[in-house]
């Protein structure tokens, strides 16, 4: 059970906290499975959270509540000495997918993204740890964080509530940074569902696509569209031209910068026999550095542009902090990897290089050593109807496992590993810079055609 910095002394250790899970299997799974039938979107997972409170308190935790809206934080000190703080994460949203099975009637929220897992992880971890009386043994403090809004969609809806003061950034990790509920973290991991053979059973990426937000609203001049359709100015029209330009503009991205740009048309009229004098996008600009980013960003608002000058409309287009770029921590990958290897099979391990998916994961990466690994368990397509938990052991009580023993690795032996990450880290920018960056990329602008 040993591995790259973990003592032999606290294989024991492990391998108690390790059927301390196996012993709360069903328990484990059945959070994830009671998480996955009632899914909720981004800083709306009341039930989700009340979930996660319950099973904390039952440890004997205390966890606080209503972090960034919804969020759910509960800690142990270690009592083997002073260290630094290791919060594991795990994520409360589903994301709204058209058709699937376990989708809500009301909102379309499914868990088609597998965040069921990592709450079912993040609580299994904390059973295996306090059953196995692990605190005794570790330095420092374990933070167990169940996270909110890391499905960066419904961007009306969350700018709107930014607009009233509820909220800031449109993200639930981002929120937590400025609300200072992640002051006192030091490192943090979490670890996400795989359905994708080549991740294997499980794995670890190099980094992730950061990306911005952008609303664009057109507005024409509504008229008869029968009758008088020369009198109208099209919305409807002045937004499908700017699609085209967008899709002109892909082929001068670099292949290198992974640009990735995903345009929705949220609303195109309201009367078919009316000349639109409104219509609505949303899209992501999502790069691997954040100079890509905004190189892609200034292409997009030519495109954006191009769609009132065409008939003659005016375009207003709101470009909204997304998510950073990430970069997982080295020597946290190299503990992952050998514990991952004692549960899955070192031939089931794999280096999974750059995604060019985006995560919150990713603006914690620049201001603190962070792992955001892969484990399987699931099958279909992210972010699909056919998305699906398939192997619960696996998917649910394989991550606790590897989360515990990752917090034994590093707060271990005096927090040995821990103290060994943080002196070799050295994030791109503080807490503050972080925020100032961030705030820096919010623009709103008004162009007349």
């Amino acid at each position: 059970m040993g591995g790259f910095g973990s003592p032999p002394m606290m294989n024991d250790l492990k391998q108690r906290v390790f059927d301390a899970i196996d012993r709360r299997a069903g328990e484990i799974i059945g959070l994830g499975e009671r998480i996955r039938h009632h899914a909720e979107l981004g800083f709306k997972e009341f039930r989700t959270a009340a979930v996660v409170e319950e099973s904390l308190g039952a440890l004997g935790l205390a966890p606080q509540t209503g972090l960034a809206l919804t969020g759910v934080r509960a800690e142990a000190a270690g009592r083997a000495g002073d260290g630094p703080t290791f919060a594991l994460l795990g994520e409360l949203d589903g994301l709204v997918v058209t058709g699937h099975p376990d989708a809500d009637h009301e909102t379309g929220a499914a868990h088609a993204c597998g965040h069921n897992a990592q709450l079912a992880a993040l609580l299994g971890a904390a059973m295996g740890l306090v059953d196995a009386v692990a605190f005794e043994r570790l330095a420092g403090r374990v933070v167990f964080f169940a996270v909110p809004a890391e499905e960066y969609g419904d961007i009306e809806w969350r700018v709107a509530q930014a607009r009233a003061g509820r909220i800031e950034f449109l993200g639930g990790k981002p929120e937590l940074l400025r609300l200072g509920h992640l002051d006192d973290v030091d490192l943090a991991m979490m670890i996400h569902t795989t359905s994708e053979p080549e991740n294997g059973l499980a794995g670890v990426p190099a980094s992730n696509n950061g990306f911005l937000a952008k609303t664009a609203r057109y507005v024409g001049r509504a008229a008869h569209a029968g009758g008088a359709p020369h009198m109208g100015v099209n919305a409807l029209y002045a937004a499908q031209v700017a699609l085209a330009a967008i899709n002109a503009v892909r082929e001068t991205f670099r292949d290198e910068d992974t640009i990735r740009v995903h345009p929705i048309l949220t609303h195109g009229g309201s009367q078919v026999n009316v000349i639109p004098g409104e219509a609505r996008l949303e899209t992501y600009v999502r790069g691997k550095t954040v100079n890509a980013i905004l190189d892609a960003s200034a292409r997009i608002d030519r495109a954006l542009r191009a769609g009132a000058v065409a008939l003659g409309a005016r375009v207003e287009i709101e470009t909204i902090p997304g998510f950073l770029p990430m970069q997982c921590d080295p020597v946290m990958a190299r503990h992952f990897k050998t514990t991952a290897g004692a549960l899955v099979g070192e031939a089931n391990y794999r280096e999974i290089g750059h995604r060019t998916g985006s995560t919150d994961m990713g603006d914690l990466s620049q201001v603190m050593p962070i792992l955001h690994p892969y484990m399987g368990g699931a099958r279909g397509t992210h972010h699909a109807a056919d998305f699906e938990i398939v192997d619960p052991q696996l998917a649910y009580v394989g991550p606790a496992k590897a989360l515990a023993a990752m917090v034994i690795d590093l707060l271990g032996d005096g927090a040995r590993g821990a103290r060994d990450v943080l002196a070799r880290s050295r994030p791109p920018m503080t807490r503050e810079q972080y925020l100032e960056i961030q705030r820096g990329l919010r623009r709103r602008e008004t162009f007349e055609g």
